[in-house]
């Protein structure tokens, strides 16, 4: 692993960092908390935030024995799946905002936050996801949380409500780059209310736009018709587009007139950064895609990997998309239909997931 003897911090990770991109970690489990990883991370590592997805739980919860304790506690107190899914998930949460809590003042309530999501099979509710991001909310009680709402059309309207009360957002499951944009309309309205209504707007967000799956989409559509030449693109020109839509709406008298009362920029985060093809460098969704204000939310091993040989060659996520873009056009490739698609597919595996963690919960109990 890259340091600098003189701080022992992880030089490309600080490297990262100063180039303007945030790494956090995409992971949450308890003993990583309580045994002291996380905060050794923070200080070694430059690590700047922390998601979790149901996924992340699913693991944590049925692959460790961390939660023993929790699950007996459940059993003996007659608690559901769902409570015990809950208890957990607040509580790890809520430990975590505490270790990050140094950062969050440090950076002045820029970085330094955790992630929660709603439910998945609310992604299409917005009058249920808002009651869960409240609750949520509520119940962490942590200036440094982030509720997660995906990013779907019936999304906007939680995720402007929760903006203009108050609660930070994380924007999830973005693929296409018009869904980002009105991601970020929703983002500016909420905090043009708050503004409107002489409310601090000393409030956060980030737009998490995945990456990698959108490479695997498209390259089993460039196989299939015989265009290797292009593999590996689409995703990195898909996300530059996006950085450059986020620097020109983050621009102009709009803009202007909320950062001049304090507004932040709603900062685009690459999830999904973790390489799938192992054709691909390990490093490649974190290289391709450095940038001022800009979040790169990464698998442990993809961490480890860009602390041992990742690099910073400027910022990449500048670089122009289009020529890209436009010959994956020219060979077929209508990015619509993949983003659609991905976007469909993604709710319905945090809905497996969650299902797979509430079975697998209810049979731990009962062992």
């Amino acid at each position: 692993m890259s340091t600098t003897q003189a701080t022992n911090v992880d030089a490309n990770l600080s490297s990262l960092v100063q180039a303007g991109t945030s790494p956090w970690l995409d992971l949450l489990r308890r003993s990583l908390i309580t045994g002291g990883g996380l905060s050794r991370m923070i200080a070694g590592q430059s690590l700047r935030g922390m998601t979790s997805n149901p996924s992340i739980f699913e693991k944590a919860i049925l692959e460790s024995d961390d939660y023993d304790d929790e699950l007996e506690h459940a059993r003996g107190h007659g608690l559901d799946a769902n409570s015990v899914y809950e208890r957990i998930a607040i509580s790890d949460v809520r430990s975590a905002c505490d270790v990050f809590r140094d950062t969050w003042e440090a950076n002045g309530h820029r970085d330094g936050f955790v992630s929660l999501e709603v439910a998945a099979d609310l992604a299409h509710d917005p009058e249920r996801t808002l009651e869960a991001a409240r609750d949520y909310w509520a119940r962490v009680e942590r200036p440094n949380l982030m509720i997660k709402i995906p990013g779907t059309p019936e999304g906007l309207v939680a995720i402007e409500q929760a903006i203009y009360e108050g609660i930070n957002v994380n924007v999830t499951l973005l693929f296409a780059v018009d869904a980002y944009e009105r991601v970020a309309d929703a983002y500016l309205r909420g905090l043009e209310r708050r503004a409107d209504a002489g409310l601090s707007l000393d409030v956060a967000s980030v737009a998490s736009f995945f990456v990698s799956r959108v490479d695997t989409a498209v390259d089993e559509r460039l196989e299939a018709v015989g265009r290797q030449d292009l593999l590996g693109r689409a995703a990195i020109g898909n996300a530059r587009l996006a950085y450059e839509r986020f620097r020109t709406i983050f621009s102009g008298p709009r803009w202007g007139a909320l950062h001049g009362v304090g507004a932040n920029v709603q900062r685009p985060l690459w999830a999904s950064t973790g390489v799938k093809n192992p054709r691909y460098p390990d490093t490649m969704y974190v290289d391709e895609l450095v940038a001022p204000h800009t979040v790169n939310t990464m698998p442990l091993n993809t961490l480890e990997a860009f602390a041992d040989h990742g690099r910073v060659a400027g910022p990449t996520a500048t670089r122009d998309p289009h020529s890209d873009l436009a010959a994956l056009a020219d060979a077929g490739i209508d990015m619509a239909e993949v983003t659609d698609r991905l976007l469909a597919d993604g709710v319905r595996l945090f809905e497996d997931a969650m299902s797979r963690l509430l079975a697998g919960i209810e049979q731990r109990i009962g062992a």
